[in-house]
């Protein structure tokens, strides 16, 4: 799959902010069929970051959702104002 495949938009809630503020991490919503794997090299290509871990669930909208920690060099709050959420 292409990045921009993979990756459909980054998801705003409370729980995802307080997520970038104190884990460091970005929650997107991604493709169901896409992996861990896919999912870490496509916001690797996509926003110049490094990924240390990936997590996944479906919600029960159907949605999959990824919590992407990046690496401690990168800074989730300088991500999400580049992508406009912040």
């Amino acid at each position: 799959m292409k990045p921009v495949e993979v990756i459909k938009y980054p998801l705003m809630t409370e729980r995802s902010f307080g997520l970038i503020e104190t884990e460091n991490m970005l929650t997107f919503v991604v493709d169901l069929k896409a992996s861990k794997t896919e999912i870490k090299r496509a916001v690797e290509e996509l926003y110049d970051v490094g990924v240390k871990s990936v997590n996944t669930l479906i919600s029960p909208r159907g949605e999959k959702r990824a919590y992407v920690k990046l690496q401690p060099e990168f800074n989730a709050s300088d991500v999400a104002v580049q992508l406009g959420i912040l």
